[in-house]
């Protein structure tokens, strides 16, 4: 049987997503849990890999298991076993052709970037922080050179393992509440460090060190030492993967007084 979940957690306790030695993991801690509740070894593969200190509101997952629970108990089971950092949000059975990653048509991320001269203290890891004050139409005329199909080898972490640069960003926009700026990015895929490299050039720009323009520049240029350096990872959440209506994957809202995502 292959049963899909919906999971949400605060990275900033875990060496990322993926399972590495003698670090504590995303994956570990969950598939610890549900070797516990399924009373079997269980693998689980994901939608896409978070880096350290990086957040996930709606992570996606499968596993395979000979356990026969209802999906109540995958979510209240597992949830019980896992640190109070990490939740399983939903779970289902899928058919065995769906695949967390491979049936994935796009993925979401945003970057919450408080504006100020004082780094946050209450937000302190949920929050990204830059003490200039940043110009929100330029940032917003940047984006515009990066949507579309494009080699996105300067905004590549150099260690990363993906076998193509040239991704499809479907949307990219910045949207501005007093101090806090929102990043939103929507693509077929991502390659490493790639929004946080994004917003530490579209930060260029919007201090005014780098025209809007300049984007494109770096583009055509596809020289990772061209471009700014890589914003620290605190303010980034995945946000939403998104599947065909076929797999009816659920689609998550959050409550009223929820952390402000894709304000306007």
């Amino acid at each position: 049987m292959r049963i899909a979940l919906g999971v949400e957690y605060d990275g900033a306790a875990f060496c990322g997503w993926q399972r590495q030695m003698r670090q504590p993991s995303v994956q570990a801690a969950l598939e610890l849990a549900l070797s516990a509740v399924a009373g079997e070894a269980v693998t689980v593969v994901t939608a896409g890999r978070t880096d350290r200190g990086v957040h996930a509101r709606a992570q996606v997952v499968h596993f395979d298991t000979q356990a026969q629970r209802l999906p109540v108990s995958w979510v209240r089971g597992t949830n019980a076993h896992l640190p109070k950092t990490i939740a399983v949000r939903w779970a289902k059975p899928v058919p065995e052709t769906f695949h967390a990653r491979f049936c994935a048509r796009s993925r979401t991320y945003e970057y919450l970037l408080l504006n100020r001269a004082v780094r946050p203290a209450l937000q302190f890891q949920k929050w990204g922080w830059y003490h200039q004050p940043l110009n929100l139409e330029s940032m917003q005329e940047g984006l515009q050179q990066i949507v579309g199909t494009h080699d996105f080898s300067a905004f590549r972490a150099a260690e990363c393992q993906a076998k193509s640069p040239v991704k499809t960003m479907l949307e990219a926009r910045v949207t501005r509440l007093g101090d806090l700026f929102c990043f939103r990015f929507r693509a077929d895929a991502f390659l490493q460090h790639m929004v946080r490299n994004l917003v530490g050039a579209l930060v260029y720009v919007g201090c005014r060190k780098q025209p809007p323009d300049w984007m494109s520049a770096l583009l055509s240029g596809r020289n990772r030492t061209c471009a700014a350096p890589t914003f620290a990872p605190d303010g980034l959440y995945l946000v939403a993967i998104e599947y065909a209506p076929q797999w009816q994957i659920p689609i998550l809202s959050d409550p009223p007084g929820a952390p402000a995502f894709s304000f306007s």
